[in-house]
């Protein structure tokens, strides 16, 4: 009886011992980066959603800007088409390529918005300012959505390459990979050229 009694104390001190030394980090932070990836793709949904509308709206009121809409609903279509691998979250390529035809989607929708400068009807019609509120806001979420994926993918790549989480990785949970992140392209890290020469 009292061999059992001291097993089963040692058994709940060693459980406790490891509960509070990271052992469940791992897993924990992998999910919070997984569920953050999600609220990435919602946004990017969200947006794709609002695309149609804004299309219809400014169909009626600017049918000569054929060209940018169409760029826009290719842009969208090419978008929200791409089936997302299985290992998008530990594929850096994968991701780039999300990251691109995202990228093309809000280069179209820039344009778009620059042509609508061009349309005083258009710029003061309620629906149209309406649709270019949500899209903004839209933009501004998907921004939110990114930067908290870029922290818990942060927070879980750290747990992986630092002691005692390698430790727990190496043992534990070795079919855990880093996550891939989002980048920037080196183009759109350079300072634009402004010429007033001209």
């Amino acid at each position: 009886m009292v061999k059992r009694l001291k097993t089963a104390v040692i058994l709940i001190t060693a459980a406790m011992v490891l509960a509070g030394c990271g052992v469940n980090n791992i897993p924990t932070y992998e999910e919070k980066a997984k569920s953050a990836w999600s609220q990435v793709l919602n946004q990017y949904k969200r947006r794709a959603d609002l695309i149609p509308n804004l299309i219809e709206t400014v169909k009626g009121l600017a049918a000569q800007e054929k060209d940018v809409l169409t760029s826009v609903v290719e842009a969208r279509a090419k978008a929200t088409q791409t089936s997302l691998p299985s290992d998008i979250l530990t594929n850096q390529e994968a991701l780039k390529t999300f990251q691109q035809n995202q990228g093309a989607l809000s280069s179209a929708l820039s344009r778009l918005l620059v042509v609508v400068e061009r349309y005083p009807d258009l710029k003061s019609n309620q629906g149209f300012i309406t649709l270019q509120e949500q899209l903004e806001g839209s933009e501004n979420r998907i921004s939110v959505a990114r930067r908290d994926y870029i922290e818990a993918v942060r927070v879980y790549n750290t747990e992986l390459k630092t002691i005692p989480g390698r430790w727990w990785a190496q043992f534990l949970y070795p079919e855990n990979k880093p996550m891939a992140n989002f980048t920037i392209e080196q183009k759109d890290t350079e300072v634009p050229k402004v010429n007033f020469n001209n």
